[in-house]
C-alpha cells in the first residue's frame, strides 16, 4: 500500500489514527504493531510470516547476546543473527540473480531458473533489525525485553518499507515513553502533506516525462532530449524518495516519534562526497557504522582505506538491487569518491562554487542513467541502455534538439523550474521568514495544506501513473 494512494489516505490512515488515539497509552504499541502488520500484509499477506520470523529471531538474539557469559558466546549469537537475517535477504533478493549469473558459465548452464518474488521493504527492515542486534552486542543499547515494543520497532509502518533506516538507539526511549501534542501532530501533518505533494505533483509528472522519452524509437531521439529524459528521472527519484521520507517522518511525528532526516538538499552539493552526506543519509550512516568503520575505516594504510571504500560501495550498489547495473552504479561512485579523496576534492575547493555544483550535478545525473537501466526489467534492457547511451553521447546520427521531445521540454518548463526551485532550501527559508513575521501564516499554512491534499487527491483520481521506485529495494 502506497502512502500516495487513495486507500491509504482515506481509509487506512484515518482508521489507524482513530484506533491509536482512542487507545490508552500503555496499549498503543500493541495497536501500532497490529496496524503495521495489516499495512504490510495489505498487498503481500504471504510474506507476513517473514516479518514475524524477523521479529522473533532478532528479539531472541538480543536477549541471548546480553545474557551470554563469555565473549565467545556473545559473538556466536551475533554471528547466528547476522547469518539468519542476511540469509533471508540473500535468498529472496539475490538467489535468482546469482543463479542467472552462474548459468552464463558453460559448465553451469544446467542450473535451474529461480523466480522468487521480492518482499516489499526487506532491505530496509533487515538493516534495522541488524542494527539492533549489533548495537546490543556492542553494549550501546540494552536488549528490549518487551516483545511488543520490539515488534513495534521492526514493523512501524511509517518507515517500514522505504525508510528512513531507523536505528534502535534512535527510538529506544520513544518506544516506551513518547509524548504527544497538538503542535507536534500539526507539524507532522504539514510535513506529511509536503512530502505527498513532492511525490504526487512533482515526482509523478517528471516520471511520466522520462517514460515518454525512454519509449521513443531511437530514430526520433535527440541528444538534448535524451539528457532531458535522464534529468526528469533524476527529478523523479529525488522527489519520489525524499517525498516518501518526508511522509514517513511526518507520520512518525503524529504518532509521537522523531525519525532522523534522510535528505538535506543533496542537489545543492559542491562535490560528490558532499552529495552523499546529503542523500539517503540514514543508509550512508548505516554503512559507515556497520561496515566501513568495522573494516578499519581510514585508520590503516591508504590501500586498506580504498579497499574498505570499495567494499562499502559495492555493497551499497547491491543493496539497491540484484542486477549488475546497481553494482556498476556503486563502483561508479567509488571511483568518483576516490578521485575526490586523491586530488579532485582539493581542486574543487579552489575553483568557483559554480564549477563544483556543475561537476556534482553532471556526475549525479549520469549516475541515474546507470541506475535506471535495470536489465531485469524488459523495457530497460541492456540493448535499450546501449541505444540510449549512444543518443546521450550524440552518436547514431541523433539530432541535437527538436522533435517531439523539444516540444515537451518547452511545454514543461514551468514544471521543471518549480522542481529545480524545490531542490533548494529557498522555499523553506521563505516560508519560515514569513511565518515569523506574519500572524496570519497559521491560516495560510492550513490553506496550503488543504490545497496540497486536494490537488494530490485530484491527481490520484485522474491518473493511473503512481509508482514508488524504492519498493523494488
Amino acid at each position: 500500500m502506497l502512502f500516495s494512494s487513495l486507500e491509504f489516505l482515506y481509509l487506512y490512515l484515518p482508521v489507524t489514527l482513530l484506533l491509536y488515539f482512542i487507545t490508552p497509552l500503555r496499549y498503543r504499541n500493541l495497536v501500532l504493531l497490529l496496524v503495521s502488520l495489516v499495512f504490510y500484509g495489505w498487498s503481500e499477506p504471504v510474506y507476513l510470516f517473514l516479518m514475524v520470523l524477523t521479529i522473533l529471531v532478532d528479539y531472541a538474539a538480543g536477549l541471548l547476546i546480553q545474557k551470554a557469559r563469555t565473549p565467545r558466546a556473545r559473538r556466536g549469537w551475533l554471528i547466528a543473527a547476522i547469518v539468519l537475517n542476511l540469509g533471508l535477504l540473500g535468498f529472496f533478493k539475490y538467489s535468482g540473480w546469482m543463479l542467472d549469473t552462474l548459468r552464463l558459465i558453460p559448465a553451469l548452464a544446467f542450473l535451474p531458473r529461480l523466480s522468487v518474488a521480492l518482499p516489499i521493504g526487506i532491505s530496509f527492515y533487515t538493516f534495522q533489525a541488524l542494527s539492533y542486534v549489533i548495537d546490543v552486542y556492542r553494549g550501546q543499547v540494552c536488549a528490549q525485553r518487551d516483545p511488543i515494543a520490539f515488534g513495534t520497532y521492526v514493523t512501524l509502518f511509517p518507515q517500514l518499507i522505504a525508510g528512513p533506516i531507523v536505528r534502535y538507539s534512535d527510538v529506544d526511549a520513544q518506544l516506551t515513553g513518547r509524548s504527544h501534542s497538538v503542535l507536534m501532530a500539526a507539524s507532522g501533518a504539514r510535513t506529511f502533506i509536503c512530502g505527498l505533494c513532492k511525490k504526487v505533483l512533482l515526482a509523478n509528472p517528471a516520471g511520466e516525462l522520462f517514460a515518454l522519452v525512454r519509449d521513443l524509437p531511437t530514430e526520433r531521439q535527440t541528444t538534448v532530449g535524451a539528457w532531458f529524459g535522464i534529468v526528469c528521472f533524476t527529478i523523479q527519484i529525488y522527489f519520489d524518495f525524499s517525498g516518501y521520507s518526508d511522509m514517513a517522518i511526518g507520520l512518525g511525528r503524529i504518532l509521537g516519534f522523531r525519525f532522523p532526516e534522510n535528505f538535506y538538499y543533496p542537489m545543492t552539493a559542491r562535490s560528490v562526497s558532499e552529495f552523499w552526506r546529503r542523500w539517503h543519509i540514514t543508509l550512508s550512516t548505516w554503512f559507515r557504522e556497520y561496515v566501513y568503520i568495522p573494516l578499519g575505516g581510514n585508520r590503516r594504510s591508504k590501500g586498506r582505506t580504498y579497499l574498505n571504500l570499495l567494499a562499502v560501495w559495492a555493497l551499497t550498489g547491491l543493496w539497491h538491487g540484484a542486477s549488475w547495473n546497481f553494482v556498476l552504479w556503486g563502483l561508479y561512485f567509488f571511483l568518483l569518491l576516490s578521485m575526490e579523496r586523491l586530488f579532485l576534492g582539493r581542486l574543487l575547493e579552489r575553483l568557483p562554487t559554480a564549477v563544483g555544483h556543475a561537476w556534482t550535478l553532471l556526475c549525479v545525473v549520469f549516475s541515474f542513467y546507470i541506475f535506471v537501466f535495470d536489465a531485469s526489467l524488459p523495457t530497460l534492457s541492456l540493448s535499450a541502455a546501449r541505444a540510449y547511451l549512444a543518443v546521450l553521447l550524440g552518436r547514431r546520427g541523433a539530432g541535437l534538439f527538436g522533435g517531439d521531445v523539444g516540444y515537451e521540454i518547452l511545454r514543461n518548463l514551468p514544471l521543471l523550474s518549480l522542481c529545480v526551485l524545490g531542490m533548494t532550501p529557498l522555499p523553506k527559508r521563505l516560508f519560515w521568514r514569513l511565518y515569523e513575521k506574519t500572524r496570519a501564516m497559521d491560516w495560510v499554512t492550513l490553506a496550503l495544506c488543504v490545497a496540497g491534499l486536494l490537488l494530490s487527491t485530484a491527481y490520484l483520481v485522474d491518473s493511473s501513473y503512481n509508482p514508488f521506485l524504492y519498493f523494488r529495494f
